[in-house]
């Protein structure tokens, strides 16, 4: 790891009752990271999920919507990851304005306009 133009190392210490090669230890804490940094650092960060005043209130009306927006973002993030989209941050940037695009990532033809 590099930091500010320094090698840095970091010595990480796990317990555990396994009984594994140190290689398949750490498979499977990086598998665990992997999640985290893939789906909730991204919900997180690029999509404001904690940020939303619905996921903050513990109010009637908000019991349905927070799993719904949930649900909504998941599905933008697995159609952006879907077309090659690494960023969901970058995906949403560029489609903002192409409503075209969007629909076709969910698989939905328009029909050309004409003049």
């Amino acid at each position: 790891m590099t930091r500010k133009g320094k090698r840095a190392t970091r010595t990480l210490q796990f317990i555990t009752t396994l009984r594994t090669a140190p290689e398949a230890l750490l498979r499977l804490i990086r598998q665990r990271w992997s999640i985290e940094n893939q789906w909730h650092w991204a919900r997180d960060t690029q999509l404001g999920e904690d940020a939303h005043r619905y996921a903050n209130r513990t109010g009637y009306a908000n019991r349905t919507g927070a799993p719904v927006f949930a649900f909504l973002r998941t599905v933008v993030m697995n159609l952006l990851r879907r077309v090659g989209y690494r960023s969901i941050r970058q995906g949403l940037r560029e489609l903002a304005y192409d409503i075209k695009g969007m629909l076709a990532l969910g698989g939905v033809a328009t029909e050309p306009t004409t003049p």
